[in-house]
């Protein structure tokens, strides 16, 4: 018998939490978020590297919590991968190896440049904003197939 899936509105519906990274080499953005509501908002951005910055993410999952983590991978505009599409790879891989919390990736083609273009002030935590809100669409998307 195929597996049941609880709809939005029954009491078995559990929401979950999710925090999302913007990749960079130098700066990754954080964004917290939930399906309750289905929006993300922006955390801040950890400018830090190597274990400085796994540091700073680990008590930014133990401040939030979360049940699974989110990652911006980009790709050329033809979804071409590039060199920082392998770098976002791996930095999803150590999350998981790290905090052992389910990873997603999404593509996230253009994300920076549209937090900056709505004028956001810290444009590394509002595009993983966007990448986490971006991810929750889909998992509504799939809920409703």
């Amino acid at each position: 018998m195929p597996e049941a899936h609880a709809p939005r509105s029954s009491p078995v519906f559990r929401p979950q939490s999710f925090l999302s990274f913007d990749f960079g080499t130098r700066r990754v953005g954080v964004a917290s978020g939930s399906t309750l509501l289905a929006q993300a908002r922006p955390l801040r951005t950890v400018a830090a590297e190597g274990d400085a910055r796994f540091a700073a993410i680990g008590r930014l999952i133990e401040e939030w919590q979360p049940d699974a983590l989110v990652v911006g991978v980009p790709f050329h505009p033809d979804g071409a991968p590039h060199g920082n599409t392998q770098r976002a790879r791996r930095f999803a891989r150590q999350l998981h190896g790290r905090f052992r919390l389910p990873v997603h990736e999404v593509d996230e083609r253009y994300t920076t440049t549209e937090a900056l273009a709505e004028g956001a002030t810290d444009a590394d935590a509002a595009a993983a904003a966007l990448i986490l809100e971006q991810f929750m669409r889909q998992l509504a998307r799939d809920d409703d197939a």
